[in-house]
């Protein structure tokens, strides 16, 4: 098994903390791991993107030039990063802030509307779980054990309070994903 994901939005929408969620659960199911973010200086609102690995076996490289998967959050990263998903692989992304859809035939692509759930749930600190959660439903790479504990090994200890609504937030995004 391995899984070459790249996770792509804006600064301040928990695309690094998705990526390192998902590294530490590989960590803790035993699989070869890399994590490799990448953010201009801008921090929060300019693009970040973060780069994941998960294999049972050796990675010869965390620099990858083709995914397996894609998450999408904003149209800059979609017009970048929709072209280099493998054939057959799969591109999810949030409806919000997409003017130009996908336009492959030859990738999955699936929807999810997080930003307007987080919106009508009355907590956008949760968006990055619940398109976490899409993204397990549709490609469960690690256990639901693992992930959670990778999410309490992500979070200060101040945070872990949050740790039961991040998890609903995750089963919530499981259950709004959708195939295009």
């Amino acid at each position: 098994m391995k899984e070459t994901l790249i996770i792509a939005g804006f600064g301040g929408q928990g695309v690094l903390s998705m990526g390192k969620i998902l590294a530490y659960a590989g960590v803790m199911q035993d699989y070869e791991v890399t994590w490799m973010p990448s953010y201009g200086p801008e921090m929060r609102g300019g693009t970040a993107n973060v780069t994941v690995i998960l294999s049972d076996k050796r990675i010869s490289s965390p620099i990858a030039h083709e995914y397996d998967t894609a998450i999408i959050l904003n149209q800059q990263s979609m017009d970048k990063f929709e072209p280099l998903v493998k054939p057959g692989g799969t591109l999810i992304y949030d409806v919000n802030g997409i003017t130009r859809h996908p336009v492959r035939k030859d990738i999955h692509v699936y929807t999810i509307n997080a930003t307007e759930e987080c919106a009508r749930m009355g907590n956008a600190r949760l968006f990055n779980t619940m398109i976490l959660g899409g993204y397990l439903k549709v490609c469960p790479v690690v256990s639901m054990d693992n992930v959670m504990a990778g999410l309490k090994k992500s979070l200060p200890e101040r945070a872990w309070k949050m740790l039961p609504a991040n998890e609903e937030a995750i089963k919530h995004g499981g259950e709004i994903i959708h195939k295009v």
